[in-house]
C-alpha cells in the first residue's frame, strides 16, 4: 500500500488503519494524505493500529494531532491501538497520552 500504511480495513462500525514502518519527516506527507482520505469518508470510529510502527518523530505525532482534530470536527471517535513501547513513550513524554485514547487492542477500541 505505502511505506507507512500496511492496509485499511473498512468495517460497518469503524475503519482500521494498520500503520507500519517509520513515520517520520520523510514519510509524513503520504501518511497524512492517506489518513485525510480516510477522514473524508467520516468513519464513526477511526482506529489507527500502531503495533508495526518502528519509529515516529514529531512530524508523525503532529499528523496524528491533525487527524484527531479532523475526526473531532465530524463528531467521530479516534483510538490509537497497540503502540510499541518506543512509540508510546513519545506520547507519554509529550503528555499527549492524555489527549489521545490509547488502547491495547482493536477489540477495546471497537467496544468503547
Amino acid at each position: 500500500m505505502s511505506e507507512t500504511i500496511k492496509q485499511i480495513r473498512r468495517l460497518p462500525e469503524a475503519t482500521i488503519v494498520d500503520a507500519c514502518g517509520e513515520v517520520d519527516l520523510r514519510y509524513q506527507p503520504e501518511f497524512l494524505k492517506a489518513l485525510q482520505e480516510v477522514c473524508n469518508e467520516r468513519p464513526p470510529v477511526l482506529v489507527i493500529h500502531l503495533g508495526e510502527v518502528t519509529y515516529m518523530d514529531s512530524s508523525g505525532v503532529g499528523t496524528l494531532v491533525k487527524v484527531a482534530q479532523m475526526v473531532k470536527a465530524y463528531a467521530g471517535r479516534l483510538a490509537l491501538v497497540a503502540p510499541t513501547d518506543r512509540v508510546r513513550s513519545i506520547f507519554e513524554i509529550t503528555t499527549l497520552d492524555k489527549y489521545f485514547t490509547i488502547l491495547a487492542t482493536e477489540e477495546e477500541a471497537l467496544a468503547s
